[in-house]
Formats: structure tokens, sequence, C-alpha cells
């Protein structure tokens, strides 16, 4: 029996050598990866001027150009056993392994300096089993085709030290202002401490933080007796002066859109995936740096400095759905997650829209009326249902649509929602590009499900477009480093709503500011009445952790959204703060422009109505107001009010 173990044994042995064997034969002989390659990308805003570039071959030193100071603070902090493994670090990995799992969370990782490298010669970073293995892949094939010290030089000359700095000579030329040969210990400690996390860890942004890195990069080298205890503390001690001078402003307006394009780059399927296939690759995008400039001016100025509160914005050409101007929280160098791109939050009543105008498509009229009045629904399949309007008032009385618009009604929302049936709602919101989950429940229009800013930007762009739908993107061209284009954005409009139904919206979420509507209750963004210069379509969205603010014309729509990333409740003050970043962005992108608003339909009659009630005017009327119907809708006398009698409930 044990003969049989044993010959078991040696047959398994024999049989991993020869895969080993083979696969190492297939690396050998497979291409050779180019890894003399640094970052060239080169980022275009809209006016074809570069808001980023990386480094050029040109920049590239051998290991001997380099501070051997710099090299061993490297290795020991990144990857001590570089020189003894074959680019994998089991012992290590082990190790990571159990410390992750102790803590419930990744605390450790266990990368080396080859993994590390082949991952920085692609641009795709997403966390997927795919790119996992492409990565163990490329690190097998560097590893047999290249020394460790020509691994550790393509490492050091391409890895990024921040601020657009790829490759150490790079670094040191921006912060020193000398060459990498030339680094004493304090500065190759402070430059090896940067990779970690450019945005965190830059000496320039964040000097603190990148010191008290620095004292556990020099405490590793002492432990392996690299340097004594004295070089560490004068080391420490050594006052640091910079060259490099960095716009913190400029920093922090420009790296979310800077990232989000290499996100939307990576998705690209005809642009290669290594940098080194990829060398001098030239991306044109949207990006209008004065209406990124001017976003986070507004967001800076409106939001104290002290808060918490995070931001995200997005402001998208409803024409071509290019994003001119993105921004995806407060500090990059904070916090580099970005809120515009990955984020999802409950919208409010920026939902209520894509309902209005499926009732609009269904037979509603800006006249249609249903009582405002404290309501509980009773439904036989489900629990009772009683929805609050804002700050409890109500009108007792039948109200118009324009006016439930103006105020934001949550009471004739739902009961629009449910005469016409949740689909309806569920069937405008994919028309116009909403992928987010959206559940048939009595508070769908009241916005308790949560969607990007992007999505939002674009879905009201279909608004804004009459009627045609664009995919939102901040690529426009790539470019490789010979002339031909590789990509080219698709900038096709299609038609999913009805242009005059969506003319007649429009022209109801005018009302939102409207003085005209002032009556039991106020319109919710009637402080906008007297500093609003040009027309939009505004709407606000408004739950207890989270406030938006989405308005359009025919130019630009722009999405701001407020919260706490911890889903803190917000305080009343706070409310404020997203409405006064919309409105100073859209008057300063239409500075000096005429108010160009939407031309009626031949379809569409105009007819003077009393605002609140939606009935036509009399010789009693005290306020008149023109709205639009398609023609053949138009109110008569007939009393407008809906009969709320319902199968699928009933109100009380």
């Amino acid at each position: 029996m044990k003969k049989k173990i044993f010959k078991l044994i040696k047959i398994n042995f024999l049989i991993l050598i020869l895969v080993c064997a083979g696969i190492f034969i297939y690396i050998k002989t497979s291409p050779k990866p180019e890894i003399y390659s640094a970052n060239s990308l080169t980022l275009y805003d809209a006016s074809e001027v570069v808001f980023f570039q990386g480094n050029e071959s040109k920049e590239w030193i051998g290991l001997d150009e380099i501070s051997d100071y710099l090299v061993k603070a490297t290795i020991y902090t990144e990857d001590k056993n570089f020189y003894k493994h074959f680019g994998f670090d089991f012992l290590r990995i082990l190790k990571a392994s159990y410390v992750n799992i102790k803590a419930g969370k990744t605390m450790q990782g266990a990368s080396t300096i080859t993994q590390q490298y082949a991952k920085n010669l692609f641009l795709d970073f997403d966390k997927t089993w795919k790119r996992k293995w492409d990565e163990m892949w490329y690190t097998m094939k560097i590893e047999a085709n290249y020394s460790k010290d020509e691994i550790l030089e393509g490492y050091l000359n391409t890895i990024n030290y921040g601020h657009g700095m790829y490759g150490i000579e790079n670094a040191s030329k921006f912060y020193f202002n000398k060459s990498a040969k030339d680094l004493d210990l304090a500065e190759a400690t402070i430059l090896t401490g940067i990779p970690k996390s450019p945005a965190n860890y830059s000496p320039i942004v964040n000097f603190d933080l990148a010191k008290k890195r620095q004292l556990s990069i020099l405490e590793l080298l002492v432990k392996n007796k690299v340097i004594t205890e004295e070089e560490k503390t004068d080391a420490y001690n050594e006052e640091l002066v910079f060259s490099g001078v960095v716009n913190n402003e400029e920093l922090s307006t420009i790296m979310y859109y800077q990232d989000a394009v290499l996100k939307e780059l990576k998705e690209i399927d005809s642009i290669p995936l290594s940098y080194s296939d990829s060398k001098g690759l030239k991306i044109y995008t949207n990006l209008d740096l004065k209406a990124q400039e001017n976003l986070e001016k507004n967001i800076k100025e409106s939001i104290p400095e002290e808060s918490d509160i995070q931001t995200a914005a997005v402001m998208m050409n409803p024409n071509t759905g290019g994003i001119i101007a993105l921004v995806g929280g407060r500090d990059y160098n904070k916090s580099s997650y970005n809120r515009a791109t990955d984020s999802t939050r409950q919208v409010g009543s920026t939902m209520k829209p894509y309902l209005y105008y499926a009732a609009l498509e269904n037979g509603f009229t800006s006249s249609s009326a249903f009582t405002s009045e404290k309501t509980k629904f009773t439904f036989s399949n489900q629990d009772d249902y009683s929805p609050n309007n804002y700050n409890n008032t109500y009108g007792n009385k039948p109200i118009s649509m324009a006016t439930a618009i103006a105020y934001s009604e949550n009471i004739y929302a739902v009961k629009t929602h449910l005469f016409l049936g949740g689909d309806a709602l569920i069937n405008v919101a994919r028309r116009v590009g909403i992928t987010a989950k959206l559940e048939n429940v009595p508070s769908l229009p009241l916005g308790t499900n949560e969607i990007s800013i992007i999505e939002m930007a674009a879905g009201y762009s279909a608004f804004a477009n009459l009627g045609y739908k664009v995919k939102p993107h901040l690529i426009e061209k790539v470019v490789d480093a010979v002339g031909n284009v590789l990509y080219t954005a698709d900038d096709t409009k299609e038609l999913v709503l009805n242009s005059s139904i969506v003319f007649i919206l429009n022209n109801l979420l005018t009302a939102t500011y409207d003085p005209d509507y002032i009556d039991y209750n106020y319109p919710t963004a009637i402080n906008l009445a007297s500093k609003l210069k040009h027309k939009y379509g505004l709407k606000s969205g408004t739950t207890n952790t989270d406030n938006w603010n989405i308005g359009f014309n025919k130019d630009i729509v722009t999405a701001v959204w407020i919260g706490y990333d911890n889903n803190k409740a917000l305080k009343a003050s706070e409310y404020k703060y997203a409405q006064n970043i919309w409105y100073k962005t859209v008057e300063n992108y239409e500075l000096g422009k005429e108010d160009d608003w939407y031309k009626m339909p031949s379809n569409i009659s105009a007819m003077f109505v009393e605002p609140i009630s939606g009935k036509p005017v009399t010789d009693n009327s005290t306020k008149k107001k023109l709205m639009y119907f398609i023609k053949g809708t138009e109110p008569s006398t007939t009393d407008q009010t809906f009969d709320e009698k319902n199968s699928n409930y009933s109100a009380s």
C-alpha cells in the first residue's frame, strides 16, 4: 500500500514538473514582453489643450543612475525578498491572507515588485479574476525574460510618484530639482513613500502624512541594518525644500475628471491594454476647463470648509452626451473616491419628471388635477402607505400638475403613479437611459431608489434634447503615436420620447421658481426667481440624507448632489448647498448668451389658465398663466379633477 502511495506521489510530482516545464518553455518561446516603456498618455481638453501628460521615454534612466538610498528603501518597503523569489512571494501571501481574514478586511497586500510592475503595464485596474490572471501571467513572462535588475529598473522608471510624475527621474526633478542619483537619504525615503497612494502621500499636498510614512520607511531600513538609528534621526529631521509647485485648486479640479477618463478608456475595446502598446496615446476629451474651474469654485464657496459633507456634480452637453465638467468630491487629495461615477444615491423628487412625462403621454395635461390633502393609501395586497408633503403643507383642494411640480407635491405624485400603474414610470426611466434597479412600489416617484449622478444627468438630457437620448461620455477621440485614430465617440442621438410632450414638460419644470405659483405654498426654488437671468427646466430632490438639483436648457444639463458618505442625516441649513452650486454654475456658463428657449411645436396650443387649479381663466380669475397643451386637449369649463377611485388602492 505504501509503495502504491509513494508511486502515486512520484507520478504526480513528475506531472507537476512537466507542467511547470511546459509553462516555462511556452513563456520563453512566446513573444518577449516590452517593459522599457513609461506611461506617455496625453489628455487634451475640448480646445485641444493638454491638461495631463505622462512621461516620455527620454526620462528613462539606468539602475546605476538612481540613488542607492532610494533603491534599497524601495526594496525593503515594497518587496524585501525581491532578489530571492520568482515573481511571487508565497510566504508573504499566506501571511497577508491570515492578517486580512482575521481582520475581516484588507489590511495587508502581498504584491511583489514584479507583480506591481506587471499591473503598471496595464490600463485595466479592475479587481476581477481576469485581471488577476492577466497580472499573474504577465508577472511570469517578465520574470522569465528579464533579470532582477532590469525589472527593478523598469519599475522605478514607470511607477507613479504623483502630480503626473511617472518614474523616479521625473519625480526627483519635480520635487527636488535634481537627478535621481543625487538624492540623499531624507529625499529618497520621502519619495519612496509616495507610490503607495500618490494623492495622499505627496509631501507638497499632505506634508504631515508624508512624513509619517517616511518615518516608517526609515525604521524599516534600521531594522534591516541598512542605516543606523542616528542616520534615521538625521534624515527625519532634515529640512526638505521642494521645488515643485502645485496649484491645489487645479489639482482638485482636474483629478476626478482625469480618473473618470482613464476608467472610460479601459472600457473601449479598440484600445490596447498595455502601456507598452499604448505608448504615446493622445486622448481628446470633452473637458471645458473654464466650466470645470467655475464648478469647483462654486463648490468651495457654497460649502463651509470645516464641513464633512460631500458633493458630486456633472455638466453635460445634451446634444452630444459630452461631459464638459465633473467633480467627484470636495478634495481629491483627502478622498479620491469618485462620487460622480462610482456612487449611487437616493434621488428624491428628481424622479418626478419621468413620472409626469409618463402621465402626459397617457392622457394627462398640464391642468389635470388631483386633490392636495393628507392621504392614506390602502391596498388589498400590501401595507397602507401614508406619504407626507414637505412641511406637511396641503392645499385641501384640487391642484394642477403644474402646481404639483412647482411645490414638488408628494401626494399628487403618488396618486399619479398609482393611477397610471408603476410600469409607466419605470418604462420612461428605462427609455432615457436609467439602468439602476427600480422597484415598483408606491414610493417610487419620491426617489427612494438609488441612481448615479451621471445616469440622472443623462436622463435629463433627453428632456433638454426634446426627446433624444444620448450616451454620456468624456472621451471624444483616441489617437495613437503615429496619428492613427483608434476610437471616435458615437454622438448619435436616439428619439425615445415624444418631442411635443417633452416641450410641455420642460415648460412645467420652470414652475419651480415661478412667483405666479405662490399660493398655499411656495415653489421649491422660489428664492432663485430674481437670480436666474436665463430660463431653465429645474427640479430638486430631497431625502433625509441626500439633496439634488438638476436643471437644463438647450446648452447644458447640470446635476448637483450633496450628502454624507456615511448617510448621516442632512441639517436644514445644508439643503441650500446644492441649489447654490447649481444656479451659480449654470448662470456663469450662460453668461453673455441670449436666452434661447424651446420653440413651440405646430401641434401644440397655448392657453391662459389659472395656475393653481389649471382651469380656464374667467372674469373672476385673479391670476393667469400661459400653459401648453396638445391641440384638442385644452381644458374646458368642465372640472379637470381626476376621479381618484382606483381598483388598485383606495384613498382616504
